[in-house]
């Protein structure tokens, strides 16, 4: 006995039965990243797993964001993987900071359009179907300073810099940048950044103050927190 189905055509009812239930535990993780980790283990009825993803690929059930990383395909769920969540599970560790952190938190007026996250692995970059995502290198233990957990959609929690701590990675990561004064500080934060003063007054400055010996730039970051403590 056959019976039609859009996704999957003309095939036996204990076949399609089978694809169904694969397809809904795909569809049990729409809001997650598949890992080949996830899907070898959904799969491991399957005598040759990477066949089947070869498969589920060809057949716009999933979709490939790099190797080892994909994503349950519209045909499956209309919900989606946000681009923060995607990125901490791109490469790790890694937390979303610099413009993108600077952006989600309202710091800087501008949309970001890549997504970039620290890590302590070594800089990289990947342009994939998605978008692009770049991951810059921070030493130990700077890096595992001011990381919160962010609850960004249904059943995604992302890891993300604190305003605080976005701002000091973009200081740190910006090539050139050394803040020799108050009034470098002040031209470089609300005139370059275009970061309001009022916003400025509500980030944390013993936060902040608690991480300058462990920072590179300390002397331009102290500049930044003298700057702080005026407005």
């Amino acid at each position: 006995m056959y019976i039609f189905n859009k996704i999957i055509g003309f095939i036996p009812i204990i076949l399609l039965n089978s694809h169904m239930d694969l397809y809904q535990s795909i569809r049990n993780f729409s809001s997650q990243p598949l890992t080949h980790q996830l899907l070898s283990s959904l799969l491991k009825d399957y005598k040759r797993p990477n066949d089947k993803i070869h498969e589920l690929i060809s057949a716009g059930i999933i979709e490939p964001v790099k190797k080892g990383l994909y994503l349950p395909s519209a045909k499956i769920s209309k919900k989606r993987t946000e681009p923060f969540l995607l990125a901490n599970h791109m490469l790790g560790p890694s937390y979303v900071s610099f413009d993108s952190a600077l952006s989600y938190h309202g710091l800087i007026p501008e949309r970001v359009f890549e997504i970039s996250s620290a890590t302590t692995k070594a800089t990289r970059r990947f342009d994939t179907p998605i978008g692009s995502f770049s991951f810059i290198r921070l030493p130990l233990p700077y890096y595992s300073f001011g990381i919160r957990q962010v609850e960004i959609g249904e059943n995604q929690n992302i890891l993300i810099a604190s305003a605080e701590k976005a701002l000091f990675d973009k200081i740190i990561n910006t090539v050139g940048l050394k803040l020799r004064s108050k009034i470098a500080a002040r031209e470089y934060v609300i005139e370059d950044l275009r970061i309001d003063e009022e916003q400025l007054k509500q980030l944390d400055i013993e936060a902040m103050e608690s991480w300058l010996n462990d920072s590179p730039k300390r002397e331009s970051l102290a500049y930044i927190i003298k700057l702080l403590k005026e407005l």
